[in-house]
This record gives structure tokens, C-alpha cells and sequence, in this order.
């Protein structure tokens, strides 16, 4: 097998509001620039051998983009070796995709890639992971595997807690019948700690706190009064139910992702809350229609609208399903954090689902604008003419902004946000975005082709400007 890879892609935005809409941005690993401009990247990896017992990769990356300023950056820098099921992975590397287009290149169909944790909406950390392959559990005659990952990385962002540290942990358990149907359920946990505020104040970077962010515990006597109180750092992350029908000529996969960030979250209190996909993959790519996703995302509810205490003024715990109107562990506010105030962003971008808007604070500070939202996705990927792969992704949303900070107040002739309660008013705020992109792929020899790259973006709504833009390049292949 060939084992070395090499592109160089050049391209061109222009659009009719100046800002690039949402699709022309997301999930590009952010990279392209926000406002008219251009976007030059030169990769060179190679990726591992299949064919042997013990395998390595490494891969580099550096892209620069211009808006008016220019901005060079390194993309991807690591290395990986392989042993049957086990990988260690080194570096600065674009995280995994789920429910992939009809070519890889041109990403997944999914608002969140699979992932409403860890997209790749946002720029690379350097780090590590450790990743256990599906592994099969002796005895159960390949029926049920596991696997998961162990990361660590580091925030090179300017960002509230300068040099902020992530510790990434996932861990899954499938069962497969061997013929059609599985069945997988998943847990994806993320935690921020360390680093340095504006005012001085920090989190040493040890191997006590770390062995507290690892097991979930509270700061020592010599923490913060919160992280005393709570579990130490900024915690959070998805549980995951994932089924699955798979047949000779298609894949069909049902997939409901739902996020938490503290103990009610992982309870279930913020149910029905999640991102609900189902996505058909057929086996034929080069079919006009090869894949179609349909999403629905729903984050209201956060757990409720109160965030007090879990037991009652006799100190028995409360039962949420019984006593709604005594809901006091909510607010769940996903995403946003008060210590580590940027929230999970690196670079101004939310590292996880797009639709969580960002905002950027008189003072140039980022958070996470809008963590409640509905929304509809609609995404189809194929051949144009058995040649030419594009994707076509359709989003419309409603966008509330987050409890304490409401695009529109609720009315005050309401009690709060409750949904069971007929009389609240809830405003949000609606927003389309959609995107047609794909390539045009020319033979230049057995080993070197040239892509005509092209893409046409619009937005319209209510949060971001309205736009329409189009996006053309070139790329070229060396295999």
C-alpha cells in the first residue's frame, strides 16, 4: 500500500455580508476565516499500515488564512503507533467523525460529527490519548466489545485561565448480534483545570489535582472555596445510546447523544434534552444519493430552572419527577462555566456542537451566548454524475441564548420557563443556515489528481448577519 500522502489546497470566500455564514466556518477544524478572504493549507501524513502487527502515522498540517490580516498556524502535528487493539496518539490531530459524507474529505453530515462534546469546530490542542480499539470481551464470542480513550491535552488560546489543561476520557460498550443488529451506550467526559486567571489567582498543575480531576473529587484545603464545595475544575460531557441495523447494501443508525454538566445532568433530570440522529449510510458511494442524516436537537431544559440544593428543608433528597415545581438542580448551564469563564472553547470557537453560539464580551472575553436551542438539520451526501462527491446541509433553529442571559425574557406574566406550563412565553430567536459544497476530481496521473473545490454557504434568521457566499479553490493530491 502506498503510505505517504500529500496536498496542497488553496481557496477563495467572498461573501455578500462580509462575515462567512455558519456552514462556510463550522466544523472546519478553524481554520477558514471568519470574514471575506482566503485560505492556504499544506498537509503531508502517513497514515498506518494495515498489513503489519506493530504500526505507526505521523502527519503535519500548517494552514494560513487571510481576512484582511494574515494568519498562519499549524493545523495538525503528530505521531501514533498501533499494536491490535491499542493506539497511542501524540500531538495535535483533528478529532474522530461520525456519519462521514460520500468522501471523507468533504466531513460528516452531522451538526456535532457524532460528537456533541468534541467536534472539529474548533482549532487543535497539543496533547496525547490512549485509545483501546473494540476489543472483544472473552467468552462472549465477539458479541460485546469495549473501548475508550485517555487524553490529556493543554489550551494554547488566549483565554480566562491561561494555559488551562483538558482531561478527555470516552468509554463505550457494544453488543452485536453478528448479523444486522447492535446496540452501543457510551460515556464522553471532558474536565478543565489548571491555569491562570486575569486577577493571579490559579490551580497548581500537580499530581494531586490531577488525580482529583481523574476521580471526580474536590480541591484540597488548599483550593478554592467552589472546587471545596464541587468537584475540582469545570466538568461535563454526553452519555450516548446508540442502535444500529446493519445489511449488504446499507447501514442504518439511530443515535441520541444527551450532554450534562453536573451530577442531575448524568441522573437523567435533563431529559428530554439531546441530539436525536438518524442516518442512512449506503454501501454504493457513487449512487446520486448515497446518505441522508436527519437531526433534532433539544436543550432547554437543562435540568430545570432552579439551581439550589437536592434535598428539601428536611434533608430527604427530592424526587424531580414527583416535585417539579420544587426543581432546585437545574440550570445546568451547558458548556459555560464560572471559574473557567471562556467555557469549553478554544479560540473563540465552541470545541463541541456549532449551534452552542459563541459570543465575544466588550473586554474580549468568550463564552458560550447560546446553550438552549432547537433545532432541525437535514443533510444528504452523494456522486454528482457516479464522479463528483458533494453534501448538502440544511439547518433551521430556534435560539434562546441561556437561562441567565435570554436573547428575548420570557414574559413576566409567566412563572419561569417550565415547559409544562402553558401560560410561559419563551421567546427565541430563528436562524437558517445551509450549505452545497463538494469537489470535482481531475486525473493528472497514477498518482497525482487536481480537486476543483467550490462550496455555496447562506444565513438567514434572527442571530447571524445575513449572508450568502461562495467559496472556490483548487487542490492538489499526491498518493
Amino acid at each position: 500500500m502506498n503510505d505517504f500522502v500529500f496536498s496542497m489546497m488553496l481557496l477563495g470566500a467572498l461573501s455578500s455580508g462580509g462575515s462567512l455564514p455558519f456552514w462556510a466556518v463550522s466544523n472546519q477544524g478553524g481554520i477558514m476565516p471568519e470574514r471575506n478572504g482566503g485560505l492556504a493549507l499544506v498537509q503531508a501524513y502517513k497514515p498506518f499500515d494495515e498489513s503489519k502487527t506493530l504500526q505507526w502515522q505521523a502527519g503535519l498540517s500548517l494552514a494560513a488564512n487571510y481576512d484582511g490580516d494574515f494568519h498562519p498556524m499549524v493545523d495538525q502535528l503528530y505521531g501514533g503507533l498501533r499494536w491490535k487493539v491499542l493506539r497511542l496518539d501524540v500531538g495535535m490531530m483533528y478529532r474522530d467523525r461520525e456519519f462521514l459524507a460520500s468522501d471523507p474529505a468533504l466531513g460528516s453530515l452531522s451538526v456535532t460529527e457524532g460528537h456533541i462534546i468534541e467536534s472539529n469546530n474548533a482549532r487543535t490542542m497539543p496533547g496525547y490519548k490512549l485509545v483501546l480499539e473494540p476489543w472483544s470481551v472473552p467468552f462472549t464470542r465477539d458479541h460485546l466489545k469495549i473501548s475508550g480513550v485517555w487524553g490529556d491535552y493543554k489550551t494554547i488560546d488566549p483565554r480566562y485561565m491561561s494555559g488551562a489543561m483538558v482531561h478527555r476520557l470516552r468509554g463505550y460498550i457494544t453488543y452485536d448480534t453478528g448479523k444486522h443488529f447492535f446496540v452501543q451506550l457510551g460515556l464522553d467526559h471532558y474536565a478543565l483545570w489548571g491555569g491562570v486567571s486575569p486577577s493571579g489567582s490559579s490551580m497548581e498543575i500537580n499530581l494531586d489535582n490531577y488525580f482529583r480531576i481523574c476521580t471526580g473529587r474536590s480541591a484540597s484545603a488548599s483550593g478554592s472555596l467552589s472546587d471545596r464545595m464541587n468537584v475540582l475544575g469545570d466538568h461535563g460531557g454526553a452519555e450516548q445510546l446508540r442502535l444500529g441495523w446493519k445489511d449488504s447494501k446499507f447501514d442504518l443508525t439511530f443515535q441520541w447523544e444527551k450532554p450534562y454538566s453536573d451530577k442531575s445532568g448524568m441522573r437523567f433530570n435533563n431529559f428530554p434534552d439531546g441530539v436525536y440522529t438518524l442516518h442512512l449510510d449506503l454501501k454504493d458511494k457513487d449512487r446520486w444519493i448515497s446518505g441522508a442524516l436527519l437531526e433534532f436537537h433539544y436543550t432547554m431544559w437543562q435540568s430545570g430552572t432552579v439551581h439550589e440544593k437536592e434535598t428539601d428543608a428536611d434533608g430527604k433528597q427530592i424526587n424531580w419527577h414527583i416535585n417539579k415545581n420544587q426543581n432546585f438542580f437545574g440550570l445546568d448551564n451547558y458548556f459555560n462555566n464560572g471559574a473557567y469563564r471562556s467555557g469549553w472553547t478554544h479560540f473563540n470557537r465552541m470545541i463541541g456542537g456549532p449551534l452552542f453560539y459563541t459570543r465575544l464580551s466588550s473586554s474580549g472575553q468568550v463564552s458560550i451566548a447560546n446553550n438552549r436551542y432547537k433545532a432541525i438539520h437535514f443533510g444528504v451526501t452523494g456522486k454528482l454524475f457516479k464522479k463528483a462527491p458533494y453534501k448538502l446541509m440544511l439547518t433551521g433553529s430556534q435560539n434562546f441564548g441561556t437561562y441567565s442571559s435570554p436573547y428575548i425574557a420570557p414574559s413576566s406574566s409567566g412563572s419561569g420557563w417550565n415547559w409544562w406550563e402553558p401560560n410561559t412565553i419563551d421567546k427565541g430567536l430563528n436562524q437558517f443556515s445551509a450549505a452545497f459544497s463538494g469537489f470535482v476530481p481531475l486525473s493528472l496521473s497514477r498518482r497525482c489528481s487536481l480537486d476543483v473545490v467550490y462550496g455555496l454557504y447562506a444565513d438567514a434568521g434572527e442571530v447571524l448577519p445575513r449572508a450568502f457566499a461562495g467559496v472556490l479553490g483548487l487542490r492538489f493530491n499526491f498518493k
